[in-house]
């Protein structure tokens, strides 16, 4: 029984993957771990793909899945998942920004009792619209989540493998990791991990694709936008039953209509950005039922490397 499986999504990481494959294989050897590497190549276009061919061919420890295209980091990661042996998966991204040599810190807590353990790092590198997109991302996982740990979710995390079964049948091309551990346990923790400058390559993940990521957590897995919906029409329902009650005292104290064009022009854009707002919502919400009534796979593989005895 392999202890510990390491599912890698990997995206024009060339440079990176020889380097992370020493470090990781150093440590995991160093604690006596019987374990497996993922690599889930998510079709980026570089050579990763050749890369990590090398590496299996020298070390029967590393598997490569190969995406048909791009998909996305958590689609990736959920493949690599379910292709996992071991009794612990513990994801990385990689770019080497979370060391290798912190995953033991992970395990320790792991056999705490835990379920899933994150490794997150307080200090902030990015410029200040993509750390604002990234922590707006993290408040909506919490809001989706319901936990307090979803402020502090990052990409390094440890956690147990029976926990895939509560998503073993989902299909939906949205995916996010986070919120499906959740389906299966309450008990999350986070622990500070050392965070290293990213030594190749640019991230993936721009401020439109952050704002883009949120939205479908927000969408994809939780109600919060229809109510919110709800909570408006309540709002503007009631803003209009003040109106009519001062055109109506207005008419009968002073004698008068309420005049002026701008004023009634006001009160219908006000009210028909509500109603647009609110049938936005729920179109978005029409558009993911018939993202799932067309059964599209979360991910597609081209190629899987065979295990070597």
């Amino acid at each position: 029984m392999i202890d510990i499986s390491v599912v890698i999504p990997v995206y024009r990481s060339q440079d990176s993957l020889r380097e992370l494959y020493q470090r990781l294989t150093v440590v995991l050897e160093a604690q006596s771990l019987s374990f497996e590497i993922l690599f889930v190549e998510d079709c980026g276009g570089d050579n990763s793909w050749e890369v990590i061919l090398e590496l299996a061919e020298k070390d029967k420890r590393v598997r490569g899945l190969s995406m048909s295209r791009n998909y996305g980091q958590h689609n990736a990661l959920l493949a690599g998942i379910r292709a996992a042996n071991g009794q612990m998966i513990a994801t990385f991204d990689d770019d080497l920004q979370n060391p290798p040599e912190e995953l033991p810190m992970l395990l320790s807590k792991i056999r705490e009792g835990y379920d899933v353990v994150y490794g997150s790092s307080l200090r902030k590198q990015h410029g200040f619209f993509r750390d604002m997109a990234s922590q707006i991302t993290k408040i909506a996982l919490q809001r989706v989540m319901g936990a307090e740990t979803a402020k502090y979710v990052s990409a390094f995390r440890v956690f147990r493998t029976e926990l895939r079964g509560a998503f073993n049948e989902y299909k939906s091309p949205t995916v996010n990791i986070d919120v499906l551990l959740t389906w299966a346990t309450t008990k999350f923790v986070a622990i500070p991990v050392k965070l290293d400058v990213r030594k190749y390559g640019d991230s993936g993940y721009s401020v439109r694709k952050l704002m883009h990521h949120a939205m479908n957590m927000m969408t994809g897995f939780s109600t919060i936008p229809l109510k919110l919906s709800s909570f408006i029409g309540f709002l503007f329902s009631f803003f209009g039953l003040c109106l009519l009650a001062y055109v109506l005292l207005s008419y009968f104290i002073v004698g008068g209509a309420v005049p002026g064009f701008p004023f009634l022009a006001s009160v219908i854009a006000l009210f028909s950005g509500a109603q647009l707002l609110a049938l936005g919502i729920i179109g978005e919400y029409f558009a993911r039922m018939h993202e799932r009534t067309m059964d599209r796979p979360a991910y597609f593989l081209r190629e899987i490397t065979r295990s070597r005895e």
